[in-house]
């Protein structure tokens, strides 16, 4: 999976529009960064490629980039 079809399901999962979101963005300046987005992208780490992330994993998190590391 290429790095651009991981922003567009970060997208699609955060409900944003096509091209919002870059991998040098700090999360906190991402409005729909909120504990719905992060139930969300649990599962979809989970589904997607069979990782378990946790609440410490979550919080680490501070840039899109974090996210893109993890969903190798």
């Amino acid at each position: 999976m290429t790095k651009e079809e991981k922003l567009a399901k970060l997208e699609d999962i955060f409900e944003l529009e096509p091209g919002a979101l870059k991998e040098d963005m700090e999360l906190a300046s991402v409005e729909a960064w909120d504990s719905i987005a992060k139930l969300s992208l649990i599962v979809l780490i989970d589904d997607e490629f069979g990782k378990k992330l946790s609440g410490q994993q979550l919080d680490a998190f501070v840039k899109v980039s974090d996210i893109l590391d993890i969903m190798e």
